[in-house]
């Protein structure tokens, strides 16, 4: 299977920042929301906001839209196809998207 370039891109764009247990799942098949989610999580507030902007700011196309830069406990960037979280690590603990969606598929950037 081809991996999809931009979420290739938003994958490495995150681990440049250090973005911790980075997960790529496939949602295409069990919501109409999107394709892919991309999780990950950082250990302060000021690595979150700073996944965010490298993923925003190296990115051409425009993002969908943005939530959460505010507080920066967990950020959204919708790119439609994909959709990236970006969540304070205590956090992503609490919502655990990986449980709620656990029959999406792994993907393997």
């Amino acid at each position: 299977m081809k991996t999809n370039p931009l979420l290739k891109q938003i994958v490495g764009l995150a681990e440049e920042k250090k973005a911790e247990d980075l997960v790529t799942l496939n949602v295409s098949k069990i919501t109409s929301l999107s394709d892919y989610f991309v999780i990950c999580s950082a250990t302060n507030l000021i690595q979150v906001k700073a996944i965010a902007d490298n993923i925003k700011d190296n990115i051409k196309e425009k993002p969908f839209r943005t939530e959460g830069y505010q507080n920066a406990n967990w950020i959204i960037i919708d790119y439609v196809d994909i959709v990236v979280h970006i969540f304070f690590e205590e956090a992503r603990e609490y919502y655990d998207l990986e449980r709620l969606w656990f029959d999406a598929k792994t993907v393997k950037i």
